[in-house]
Formats: structure tokens, C-alpha cells, sequence
């Protein structure tokens, strides 16, 4: 009975991760990877059928997929999560030039996204896929 509510908790907390991963793909203020990255630590504890179904999807499989097996991410993921953030943060603190606080904090969220984004490990030689 306590095994079987853990994993309805689990189960629970990793669909709300996607959900709000695929939010963070469209807002640039909340992160994707970590909420996707959770939910499939959750999954793997819980469903192995929505572990894999995480890892078999056609737009963050290969990511979750890289990230699992060798706990690295590929230079383009890395340029592209940079990119984003320098645009994304830049604009957000244009736009609030009245709110010098809020800049100052919206600067420092960023040069932290941007130095730990900066120390993932990068893959240095792509490997066969097997899909």
C-alpha cells in the first residue's frame, strides 16, 4: 500500500515537471530541462512506461536521452540555452528600465543561469545513435 501511493505521488509530481517543462518552453523566465530532467528521475522511480514514453518524445527524447546515459549536452543545446537566456533576460530588463531592482535581480538570475549552463559538460565526439 505505501509502495503504491509513493508512486502515485511520484507519478503525480512528474506529469506536473512536464507540464510545467512544456510552460518553460514558451515562457523564458521558467527553466525547461530541470523540470523535464525531474520528471524523468520521478518516472524512472515510478513508471517506466512514462520514462520511456519522456525519452522517446521527438522534441526532448535526445536531450533526456543524452543527459541519462552520459550526463553531458551537446554544443548546439549549449549555444542555443546561452542564446536564450542573453536575448530573454536582456529584453526583460529593457523592458523594465523603471525598476531598477527588479533589473539588478533579473541580472543576477541571469549571470547564474549563464555560469551554470557554462559548467555542463559538453559532448566532445557525437556518438552512433541506435534509434
Amino acid at each position: 500500500m505505501k509502495k503504491t501511493i509513493q508512486k502515485t505521488i511520484f507519478i503525480f509530481l512528474g506529469w506536473s515537471c512536464v507540464a510545467l517543462g512544456v510552460v518553460g518552453a514558451i515562457l523564458p523566465v521558467l527553466p525547461t530541462t530541470p523540470f523535464l530532467l525531474l520528471a524523468l528521475a520521478l518516472f524512472s522511480r515510478s513508471s517506466p512506461r512514462f520514462h520511456q514514453m519522456l525519452l522517446d518524445n521527438r522534441w526532448f527524447g535526445d536531450g533526456l536521452r543524452q543527459w541519462q546515459e552520459r550526463k553531458t549536452i551537446s554544443r548546439k543545446s549549449r549555444r542555443t540555452a546561452l542564446g536564450t537566456i542573453v536575448l530573454t533576460f536582456t529584453l526583460s530588463i529593457a523592458i523594465m528600465r523603471d525598476n531598477p531592482e527588479v533589473q539588478v535581480l533579473l541580472l543576477g538570475i541571469g549571470l547564474l543561469l549563464l555560469y551554470s549552463i557554462g559548467r555542463l559538460p559538453v559532448e566532445l565526439n557525437k556518438p552512433e545513435t541506435t534509434r
